[in-house]
């Protein structure tokens, strides 16, 4: 378990509000996919929070998660004296929390497509998931193209073209930066290792998204990272 240093500007500032910093607890920045998306939203939205970083695959991993929450995965977000163990329930959470912050898109008609598409990646896309494990480290060419994760990219190509399209005015999915990029940037992650080919206009959004700071600096961090999972490629 790695824990990181409170900011004593924002503890200080949280502690004259009468609050505590949160906590998000995540698996390793190379590997975990779902933790990705918590943290890349709190932090491209300034939310300040406190980091757990909990070792994937290692014997002590289920009694380290079991200290936060009974679901044994994470993400899990700690405020106060509630437990938040799922990646979209946390970042409703965090939209509810901070109204002010726009995580979600400001227009019903485009909310109510950024909600869908996040409920798409959460319960679907398990092909791609199987053949094409998130590593940001690795590099795997041509890899992982089973017909089950090759009917996923291209699903996942529609509904970015679409959402682009309609809704992405400015850079990304909804015009602004919004929890339904921080909730496909993992992909963008696998599209990277495993050298997937996209039209020019959505690499030019992968890209993007690989740029924003928050993803970028999470990027940065799973690179430095020393650990090797043997389930993992």
């Amino acid at each position: 378990m790695q824990d990181t240093e409170l900011d004593p500007v924002l503890s200080e500032a949280l502690k004259k509000a009468g609050r505590q910093m949160p906590t998000l607890v995540i698996g390793n920045k190379n590997y975990s996919s779902w933790s990705m998306r918590a943290w890349v939203a709190m932090t491209a939205f300034d939310i300040p929070f406190k980091e757990v970083r909990v070792l994937l695959d290692q014997p002590d991993t289920a009694a380290e998660i079991a200290r936060y929450t009974a679901s044994g995965t994470v993400p899990v977000l700690l405020d106060g004296d509630i437990a938040i163990w799922d990646s979209l329930a946390i970042c409703e959470y965090l939209a509810e929390q901070f109204p002010d912050r726009a995580l979600w898109p400001v227009a019903a008609d485009a909310r109510a497509i950024a909600r869908s598409i996040c409920a798409e990646m959460h319960s679907g896309f398990t092909g791609l998931r199987r053949a094409m494990s998130m590593d940001i480290r690795g590099r795997y060419p041509g890899q992982g193209r089973t017909p089950e994760a090759q009917g996923d990219i291209g699903r996942i190509c529609e509904i970015w073209e679409e959402c682009l399209a309609q809704f992405g005015h400015h850079d990304f999915l909804f015009g602004e930066f919004s929890i339904a990029d921080a909730y496909y940037a993992p992909v963008v992650m696998r599209f990277a290792s495993y050298q997937v080919s996209l039209a020019p206009a959505l690499q030019a959004y992968a890209d993007r998204v690989r740029e924003h700071p928050a993803v970028a600096r999470w990027i940065a961090e799973a690179l430095a990272e020393k650990e090797v999972l043997p389930d993992h490629k």
